[in-house]
């Protein structure tokens, strides 16, 4: 009997020493090592009056384990909300590089392959004046990458500084003042002398930037806020540990928490992310909106393809009807000073032998270094935003379906319930914050809401109004400072049979915005080559002034010189 007593002494001094053992390795030891000792030590149980978050029933985990265990529980939940949102997280970094290059290269291939034709068709005349081409196409990036820059003031300052020169050109036998052209640009709203292609490119060119520029912003606003929506507290370790590591401490390593267990404990750790459901899916719609009106009627590609055939178009216009425009303007502003006496350009010097302008034929168009185009950004865009909807409140449930974080719906009996091996009875809780009030697993504070939260919501909110405005041809940074609706110029329901193919007529006829000068205060001056006194006096001439309004937006200028000869005859 001494024998016996001796050998159950010696038995429980070895498992006294290697529980201490343990307890001194675990500082060293991965979840992997601590797996491998419960699996072998899983008889060795003392009173667990120690534990501070799993049941004080008899466990083989010292506190230190139990700390040590609880610090893995919160990587391992941080690394599954990683792990899962990293979809969303790849999509939004990826697709707003590739729309942000794509955009981009439009804009520098329109500019570009407009100096190649014009350089070929108008020769000298062209370079002459290519710096008015050059501030239209830097506005136009600055307003893209995000600036301060309002779309209707870019184009109309652009047609005022092209009707000048043009009305120039067509003119050569008169010699005008700046007064004298700042009156002609003035008048240019009622004569219309490049007809109606200004508004019709105004209508293409400023939905499309708008709307390209929004989803650019949502993309990039969005990859923003996954990043600091994944960014979770650690308000939530009792019950990450509770679920995950405590079975390793009762000797049941293998043992999964039940589903429902797992439930709990998720929604509560991610109750403020499911709070942002609402403003999420709405947010996603708009995105998805936006991007179907970019392959349709906001179409980028075919914007920046018109503008060098619109502004052509527009001096073409003009053209054929300057006698009568230069009539109207002589009557308005005042009879011009004849030009001294100056020799003939030769054909080479003024283009005039230079083909005709032509656009490029669809075998010439230049490709994209992006290798794609729009069409196939979108629907590779569109693919990914749909299951996107409804991701935070349904995170918990793609964790907890994970069969390493929790076990299976078919085996609910033999699952962790929190205490010990059986069938978890509470309920689940349902989905944001007011509803945690009742989770046994996670104590949060309803009655204080995460400011980080309210902060995530109000970005939503305010990049989907964006989003929404950009539908309609609005940008909303400027709806307050111009008349009409933002840079889209008001124009909601015009469309043009042979702009948009495909998307019916245009039925809202076109009414010009106001020019109360009350509700339209006076345009800064052009920095350029006047001050801004000029603009507020008269030119010296007797002339009277129209209401500033001038005219929208395009991308070309000058004419050949034999069309300058002629009109000359014609005007003597």
């Amino acid at each position: 009997r001494q024998l016996q007593n001796r050998f159950y002494l010696v038995c429980v001094c070895a498992c006294v020493c290697v529980c201490w053992g343990i307890r001194f390795l675990t500082i060293g030891l991965t979840v992997g090592s601590i797996l491998a000792f419960s699996y072998g030590l899983s008889f060795m149980f003392v009173p667990g009056e120690h534990l501070r978050l799993c049941p004080q029933d008899y466990t083989c985990c010292s506190s230190q384990m139990e700390e040590t265990l609880a610090q893995q529980s919160e990587r391992d939940f941080l690394k599954a909300v990683s792990d899962n949102s990293q979809f969303l997280l790849t999509t939004f970094t990826q697709r707003h590089r590739r729309f942000d290059e794509f955009f981009k290269e439009l804009i520098d291939l329109s500019e570009k392959s407009m100096n190649q034709m014009f350089t070929k068709t108008y020769g000298l005349l062209f370079t002459q004046n290519a710096h008015v081409f050059q501030e239209l196409f830097l506005e136009l990036r600055r307003y893209y990458s995000g600036g301060s820059v309002s779309l209707a003031e870019v184009l109309s300052d652009f047609w005022s500084r092209l009707v000048e020169r043009v009305f120039s050109l067509v003119n050569p036998q008169y010699q005008f003042s700046e007064d004298y052209l700042e009156c002609v640009s003035k008048h240019a709203e009622q004569l219309q002398p490049f007809g109606d292609v200004p508004r019709k490119l105004r209508v293409q060119v400023s939905r499309a930037f708008i709307a390209a520029r929004a989803l650019s912003q949502g993309l990039a606003t969005g990859r923003d806020i996954v990043n600091k929506a994944t960014k979770v507290n650690s308000e939530c370790v009792r019950g990450l540990m509770r679920q995950w590591y405590c079975p390793l401490c009762r000797g049941m390593p293998s043992v999964r928490p039940c589903r429902s267990l797992c439930l709990n404990v998720m929604k509560g750790c991610l109750a403020n992310q499911a709070d942002l459901d609402t403003e999420w899916n709405n947010f996603i719609d708009a995105l998805y909106q936006v991007s179907e009106k970019l392959e349709g009627p906001f179409n980028m590609e075919l914007a920046a393809d018109s503008i060098s055939v619109k502004v052509s178009e527009a001096i073409m216009h003009m053209q054929e009807n300057s006698v009568s425009i230069s009539s109207k303007v002589f009557q308005g502003c005042g009879n011009p000073r004849p030009a001294p006496a100056r020799s003939k350009r030769s054909p080479k010097e003024s283009g005039g032998n230079r083909r005709p302008f032509r656009t490029y034929t669809p075998e010439e168009k230049p490709t994209t270094a992006a290798g794609t185009n729009l069409d196939r950004l979108v629907t590779e865009l569109k693919e990914r935003l749909r299951p996107m909807r409804g991701f935070w409140v349904s995170l918990p449930h793609t964790i907890c379906n994970d069969e390493k974080m929790a076990a299976d719906v078919t085996n609910e009996d033999r699952c962790w319930n929190g205490q010990t091996r059986g069938r978890y009875l509470p309920d689940v809780t349902g989905d944001g914050l007011v509803s945690q009030i009742n989770n046994p697993e996670v104590e949060v504070d309803i009655a204080r809401p995460d400011v980080r939260t309210r902060q995530l919501i109000m970005e939503l909110r305010v990049v989907t109004n964006k989003l929404r405005h950009a539908m309609s041809g609005q940008d909303m940074d400027f709806m307050d400072s111009e008349e009409g609706s933002g840079s889209g110029g008001g124009d909601h329901g015009e469309r043009y049979n042979h702009d948009w193919p495909g998307y019916g007529p245009y039925s809202p006829p076109y009414t010009k915005p106001s020019n109360n000068p009350a509700s339209n205060p006076a345009k800064p001056p052009r920095g350029r080559d006047r001050n801004g006194s000029k603009w507020n006096r008269n030119n010296g001439q007797g002339r009277v002034r129209s209401a500033a309004g001038l005219l929208s937006f395009s991308l070309f200028s000058l004419l050949p010189l034999p069309f300058v000869v002629t009109a000359a005859t014609m005007w003597r």
